[in-house]
């Protein structure tokens, strides 16, 4: 059995999401301003292309915060 940490798990939060709410919840669940976290997704798309891949995976993997 697997342990789970009560205070902390990852999802995708509608709260301040512009596309899929993918950078919203991340920096909820880190605790990180979400510019910092769009900064981080953007640099490798532009520089490699894989930001957009990670960001798809995220937000079909990801399940969204519950209310």
């Amino acid at each position: 059995m697997a342990y789970k940490d009560p205070k902390f798990s990852l999802y995708r939060s509608k709260d301040g999401a512009v596309l899929g709410g993918v950078c919203s919840g991340l920096s909820e669940s880190f605790k990180i301003d979400v510019t910092i976290i769009r900064i981080l997704f953007l640099i490798p798309l532009l520089m490699f292309g894989t930001g957009a891949l990670a960001y798809i995976v995220c937000w079909i993997v990801l399940p969204e915060k519950e209310s």
